[in-house]
């Protein structure tokens, strides 16, 4: 049997409840991991500074492959292992198809969060109503976010979240002619790295970084933006409440994320 060395944890829908908040029993099952050899590290499409109220209560994940793979970040060092950002030129481009369809776009970079300032207190309206709160305590928020893209020569992450379903998929058709990696989020969001980017490629950085290999690694997760990342580990797990597709591609299925799935399969696969 394969003596696992590290668990990559998606974030929403996998390591946190509905509500966004941490099990303690996951949280227990993560440190007893630890103490066994097996690393649980963040694998998100989330922001550094997203993560750090998650960070002060599991001291034991030090790393995280956030930004879905763009970003690889050292917490007990304070320091960027890897960072691979999407061309400047295709950032204008996003802002000027998200505001054809109303849509709400979001700039993440190493330290920041970025929105526009008439548009976080209606989040609800792009199906991200459960994310205003931390939206209202760590974004900065500007005015014109074509003005604030002709800032940036490059940047890891852009966001867009529609009102629906149909407009993010007309807004992807226009979109999809950029050398940039997409992956469909959440309710009705869009999400765009640099091309080749993945919360695979992202663990591959640290995988190397850790002198780990694939082979070692376990990959939790839910939706269509784990999907490289489980398709890469040694191990799969499909949440109970992933998409039917994710748990197709996925070796075994654990519990919901409200039943502490992610724990119940660290403790099958990873504690002796």
């Amino acid at each position: 049997m394969t003596r696992y060395k590290l668990i990559a944890l998606d974030m929403d829908g996998t390591l946190l409840r509905s509500d966004k908040s941490l099990d303690p029993a996951t949280v227990r099952d993560i440190e007893a991991a630890a103490g066994q050899g097996a690393q649980a590290v963040y694998s998100t499409g989330r922001a550094m500074i997203e993560l750090l109220s998650y960070v002060r209560q599991m001291p034991s994940m030090r790393y995280a492959v956030c930004l879905s793979g763009a970003l690889v970040y050292d917490f007990q060092e304070q320091r960027s292992i890897f960072c691979r950002e999407l061309p400047g030129a295709c950032i204008g481009e996003i802002v000027e198809t998200a505001a054809r369809y109303d849509a709400m776009a979001h700039f993440l970079t190493e330290r920041e969060s970025i929105v526009r300032v008439d548009q976080i207190s209606h989040m609800s309206d792009f199906h991200m109503g459960v994310y205003q709160p931390m939206f209202l305590e760590l974004t900065r928020r500007v005015e014109d976010m074509a003005a604030e893209a002709a800032r940036y020569d490059s940047i890891p992450k852009v966001n867009v979240y529609f009102r629906s379903v149909r407009d993010r998929a007309e807004a992807y058709e226009a979109l999809k002619h950029l050398p940039l990696s997409f992956a469909f989020a959440e309710g009705a969001s869009l999400e765009m790295n640099a091309a080749g980017v993945t919360k695979a490629s992202g663990l591959q950085a640290l995988t190397a970084h850790l002198g780990i290999t694939m082979a070692e690694t376990v990959g939790i997760g839910d939706a269509d933006n784990d999907r490289a990342m489980l398709e890469a580990v040694g191990l799969s797990v499909a949440m109970g409440n992933a998409a039917e597709d994710i748990k197709a591609l996925c070796d075994v299925v654990t519990e919901d994320n409200d039943h502490n799935g992610v724990g119940k399969a660290i403790r099958r696969y990873c504690l002796g």
